[in-house]
């Protein structure tokens, strides 16, 4: 085989081929959850996300990415069950604050 000479573990098995899929099919799920406009739908992406690149994290025994996408994992997964309950809410002065941020007059004076 011509391709064996340039890459000698080309015939992976098949556990290895598919952390790796998940490994990188959780990393779109977080790319594209940066891009959600709905709070309960972006939770709900980082946590399959994170739970994606915490398996490829585990099978690769990386403890920093365990723990970062543990963490993801727990913080979106609680938001999304309160959005879920009901108990996630916004008040009306954050809400003010996110749709009419104030823009600071520079140096120039505009």
């Amino acid at each position: 085989m011509p391709l064996g000479n340039l890459f000698p573990s080309l015939p992976l098995p098949f556990i290895t081929i598919a952390v790796n899929v998940v490994g990188f099919m959780g990393a779109l799920a977080l790319m594209y959850g940066v891009l959600l406009e709905a709070e309960k739908n972006q939770d709900a992406v980082f946590v399959l996300g994170s739970a994606s690149l915490f398996v490829y994290a585990l099978a690769r025994h990386d403890t920093i990415l365990m723990f970062a996408m543990a963490g993801i994992f727990l913080i979106a997964g609680r938001e999304w069950i309160q959005i879920a309950r009901g108990r996630h809410h916004h008040s009306n002065k954050m809400i003010e604050k996110y749709e009419h941020p104030e823009t600071k007059k520079n140096d120039i004076g505009y």
